[in-house]
């Protein structure tokens, strides 16, 4: 590491790298042209000295003003929110929005973030996603700054992120269950590996818990987000002899999912089956009957992570790098007190 006080040029990079200045350019702008043992050496050298770009990105005027959004994967309705919320925000600011999908992965390949380096943009926005420790020092020598809503796993320190109470969403949708009586409550999350998923049953667990109700971990489920898995976990919790009188869904997808499989079983909702969902995207509100379902500010946490972003791509620094977002119970039509007799 560099003991002196004189700010890193490329020209040290490239002498102590024994490279030319013309290679560690195109390495700090992803150019592809640069063998992969050559742009290791350079990045290693970039970091010893500490070398961090001036002026945020180097951009030229000529180079548009993109903020990368980056999704694991799409399909997700909430999605869409998620697009809606950041272009709230970067419409009026005259920023580019260039979407990407990393194929169900949390975390990108390298190739991917070469071809980001290349565009150059203002900052970037990681939804379930996040990156590697050396990924994080290739943008933070470039000054490209990012931030991880709804994060996949644990952050280290000084890392952005924008969520939502996951923990609470998970207590306050299992209390009012249990509130109108119900005793076997089950839920159904997304991936175990998913950070979300995890607090939104340790709530559940957490009610139960309170309320005097032992955990049934045959209750417990884990799938994904969207209806299929919502539809086969309710498939077999409904076919079950004691099977439960309440589920939980950690999206109102899933909840259609289960919706349709206590229809194909014959059961009613609410008279049978009480079912809340998470999310509250539009449709819950059209479906029949409408459904109650744990309220996350998705376009809200969207707008305030591409605000965060723009914010620290002016080179200012947030009063906080860590924002959960408030949840809220919506009551409809899917949940009622659990059958008599």
């Amino acid at each position: 590491m560099r003991t002196d006080t004189a700010r890193p040029t490329i020209a040290a990079i490239a002498a102590d790298a024994g490279v030319s200045v013309p290679t560690v350019s195109k390495v700090l702008n992803g150019r592809p042209d640069v063998a992969p043992s050559t742009r290791a050496l350079v990045e290693q050298t970039i970091l010893r000295h500490g070398y961090r770009r001036r002026g945020g990105t180097g951009r030229s005027t000529s180079t548009p003003r993109l903020v990368e959004l980056v999704f694991h994967e799409f399909g997700a309705p909430w999605a869409v929110e998620i697009i809606r919320g950041v272009e709230a925000v970067a419409g009026p600011a005259r920023v580019g929005v260039v979407l990407s999908e990393l194929g169900g992965a949390h975390r990108p390949r390298q190739e991917w973030l070469d071809d980001v380096l290349a565009r150059r943009p203002l900052g970037m926005i990681l939804v379930l996603s996040d990156l590697g420790a050396e990924q994080r020092r290739q943008l933070e020598t470039r000054s490209i700054p990012f931030v991880v809503v709804d994060t996949a796993g644990e952050q280290p320190p000084g890392v952005p992120t924008v969520g939502s109470a996951n923990w609470n969403g998970g207590l306050v949708a299992t209390r009012h269950l249990l509130g109108l009586g119900h005793r076997r409550v089950a839920v159904i999350s997304g991936p175990p590996d998913v950070m979300c998923s995890r607090a939104r049953i340790d709530g559940y667990r957490s009610a139960l818990d309170e309320a005097g109700v032992g955990v049934d971990t045959g209750l417990i489920r884990y799938g994904d987000f969207f209806v299929g898995g919502g539809y086969h976990h309710g498939l077999d919790l409904l076919s079950a002899p004691d099977r439960p009188t309440a589920i939980f869904a950690g999206s109102d997808f899933q909840a259609l999912g289960v919706l349709r499989a206590a229809r194909e079983l014959g059961l009613r909702v609410p008279e049978d089956l009480s079912v809340v969902g998470y999310d509250d995207l539009p449709v819950s509100e059209w479906i029949g009957p409408a459904l109650t379902t744990v309220r996350q500010p998705l376009l809200e946490m969207a707008a305030t992570a591409a605000r965060m972003v723009l914010s620290l791509a002016m080179g200012e620094t947030p009063a906080n790098l860590r924002i959960d977002l408030a949840t809220e119970l919506v009551v409809r039509e899917s949940t009622a007190p659990p059958p008599t007799g």
